[in-house]
């Protein structure tokens, strides 16, 4: 789960930042990234909109942080 400090810290955001902003709960969110657990579906959703990536970065399935285009809501 390196890429989740990463991005977390290149955007200048403490894991309580990132709790506020995902609902994710604080010590979940150390565990996730600290690799001692995995993140839900809609975990890694939450997280991919709050850090401005895309889930397949966050999976480890490429290397392009910048997000896709995203559908706006209806």
């Amino acid at each position: 789960m390196n890429r989740l400090k990463e991005l977390r810290i290149e955007k200048g955001y403490t894991q309580i930042k990132i709790q506020m902003l995902t609902g994710i709960d604080q010590s979940d969110y150390s565990k996730i990234e600290s690799g001692k657990r995995y993140y839900t579906f809609e975990q890694c959703k939450k997280l991919a909109i709050a850090l401005g990536t895309s889930m397949d970065y966050l999976a480890g399935l490429t290397d392009e942080k910048k997000p896709y285009t995203r559908k706006k809501s209806s």
